[in-house]
C-alpha cells in the first residue's frame, strides 16, 4: 500500500539530490581558472539532461530489471515499460518515485568524474565518453550492489553510494586524468581557484542536498531516515574540523577551500554507512575521513605527480574507500535490522564483503574506463591542444566567456588578464626549454 508521507519524503529527497549536481557545478566551477568556468559548469549541467534521458530509456532497466546471473538487469523495463503507479516491491512508495530518486544518483555520479580532467577535454569527446561510461560501468555496478547482483548476494552494504558512486567516479576520474596527461604548465606555475565564494556556495548546496542523498535512501519518512540524517551531519562536521586542523598545522593557515573540501570528504565517507551506523561512529568516520582525504590531496597527489585537477580521486575515491571499509567496522543491526553487524560488533564477514566490493569497484573503474577511453580516442580527438588550453575552453568550445572584458556578458572579445599572464608564463617556459 502506498504511504503518502513516505512518497512525499522520497520525492523531496529526489529534488534535494537533483540540486547537488548544479551545486557540484558551482563547486568545481569556482576552483578552475576563469577561462574554463563555463565549460566546467556546462559539463555538469549537460549531464543532468543527457543521463536523465539515458536512465529513462535504458539505465533503470539495466540496474533494476530482473537479475540475469547476478551481473545485469534484464531489459524487461526498458523505456520504463510496466513501471507505473503501482507500489514498489517490498516498499511503500510508487515505483516511479523510486525511478526519479535513482535517476538523480545516476546523474551526479558521472558529473563527479569531471573534476579529475577539468580544463583539458573537448566537449564532444566528453559527452560520448560519459554516456558510454554511464551505460557500461555505472549501470552494471549499481545492479551488482543495489539491483540484487552478486555483490549484494555476497552481503556488501552501500546505503547511499560510497561504492557505486564515489569509488567508481573517483577511480574512473583518476584513470582518465592519467590517460589525458597533465594540464600544460602543471607543477610549473600556479593554477589557482578563480572564485572561492562560488566554490563555497557549491559546497553548501552539496551539503544541503546530501540529506536527501543519504536520508532519502531510507525510502520512507521513518527512524532510519532520521538516523541517516544525523550521521550525515555528524560526519560532515567532523571532517570539516579535522581537515582544517591538519591543514592549519601543516601550512600555518586554515583556509575556506580546506573547510569546503573537508565537508565534502566527510559526506563522501559517511555515504555507505549512513543507514547502518550510530552517530558517534559517524563522528569517527568523519574525523578520519577528513584526515585521509587531506593527505591524499596534499601529499599523495604531489608525490605521484598526477593532475587530478579538482581532486575527484583524492576526495571521492579515497573518501569512498574509507567509508566502505568503515561500514564493515561499525555497521550494526541495532540501527538497521536489514543490514549486518560489522567487525566492532562481533562479525568479520561484512568487512570481508566490503573489502571484496572495494576491489571490484576499483577493477571495474580502472579497466572499464581505460577501454572506453581508448575506444573514444580512436574515433575522435579527446584532448584540447596547447593553443586551445592557453585560450581557455569557454571560448574555444562554447564561444562564450563567464566574465566578459566587454560590457555584455558572454562576449568572447578581448583576452583576459589571466590568459595574458599565462601566455607570458608559457613563453618564459618555452624560452627556458630552448
Amino acid at each position: 500500500m502506498i504511504d503518502t508521507g513516505d512518497t512525499a519524503w522520497v520525492l523531496i529527497s529526489a529534488a534535494l539530490v537533483f540540486i547537488m549536481t548544479p551545486g557540484l557545478a558551482f563547486f568545481y566551477g569556482g576552483m578552475v581558472r576563469s577561462k574554463n568556468v563555463l565549460t566546467t559548469i556546462m559539463q555538469s549541467f549537460f549531464i543532468v539532461a543527457m543521463i536523465s534521458v539515458e536512465w529513462i530509456i535504458l539505465g533503470y532497466a539495466m540496474t533494476f530489471g530482473t537479475d540475469i546471473g547476478g551481473f545485469i538487469g534484464s531489459l524487461d523495463k526498458i523505456g520504463l515499460a510496466g513501471v507505473g503507479l503501482n507500489v514498489l516491491e517490498n516498499g511503500t512508495i510508487p515505483e516511479l518515485a523510486f525511478v526519479a530518486f535513482q535517476c538523480m544518483f545516476a546523474v551526479i555520479t558521472p558529473a563527479l568524474i569531471t573534476g579529475a580532467f577539468a580544463e583539458r577535454m573537448r566537449f564532444a569527446a566528453f559527452a560520448v565518453l560519459i554516456l558510454l561510461w554511464a551505460i557500461l560501468i555505472y549501470n552494471p555496478m549499481a545492479h551488482w550492489v543495489w539491483g540484487g547482483g552478486f555483490l549484494a548476494q555476497l552481503g556488501a552494504l552501500d546505503f547511499a553510494g560510497g561504492l557505486v558512486i564515489h569509488i567508481l567516479s573517483g577511480v574512473s576520474g583518476l584513470t582518465i586524468c592519467i590517460l589525458l596527461g597533465a594540464r600544460r604548465g602543471y607543477g610549473q606555475f600556479a593554477m589557482l581557484p578563480h572564485n572561492l565564494p562560488m566554490t563555497v556556495l557549491g559546497a553548501a548546496l552539496l551539503w544541503f542536498g546530501w540529506f536527501g542523498f543519504n536520508a532519502g535512501s531510507a525510502l520512507g519518512a521513518n527512524g532510519l531516515a532520521a538516523n541517516a540524517f544525523v550521521t550525515t551531519q555528524a560526519a560532515a562536521a567532523a571532517a570539516t574540523v579535522s581537515w582544517v586542523l591538519v591543514e592549519w598545522i601543516r601550512n600555518g593557515k586554515p583556509t575556506i577551500l580546506g573547510a569546503a573540501s573537508g565537508c565534502i570528504a566527510g559526506l563522501v565517507a559517511i555515504t555507505s554507512a549512513a543507514g547502518f551506523v550510530k552517530p558517534m561512529p559517524a563522528v569517527c568516520i568523519g574525523l578520519i575521513g577528513g584526515i585521509v582525504c587531506y593527505l591524499a590531496v596534499a601529499v599523495l597527489k604531489e608525490k605521484l605527480g598526477y593532475d587530478d585537477s579538482l581532486d575527484a580521486f583524492g576526495v571521492h575515491g579515497i573518501g569512498g574507500t574509507w567509508g566502505s571499509i568503515a561500514t564493515g567496522l561499525w555497521a550494526t543491526t541495532e540501527v538497521n535490522p536489514a543490514g549486518a553487524d560489522g567487525l566492532f560488533y562481533g562479525d568479520s564477514h561484512l568487512l570481508f564483503a566490503q573489502v571484496v566490493s572495494v576491489i571490484v569497484a576499483y577493477a571495474l573503474a580502472i579497466v572499464g574506463t581505460f577501454i572506453l577511453f581508448k575506444i573514444v580516442s580512436a574515433f575522435m580527438k579527446v584532448r584540447a591542444d596547447e593553443t586551445e588550453e592557453i585560450a581557455g575552453l569557454d571560448v574555444v568550445e562554447h564561444g562564450e566567456r563567464g566574465y566578459a572584458s566587454a560590457m555584455m556578458a558572454g562576449s568572447p572579445i578581448a583576452a583576459s588578464l589571466e590568459n595574458s599572464s599565462e601566455m607570458l608564463a608559457n613563453t618564459i617556459l618555452n624560452t627556458q626549454k630552448e
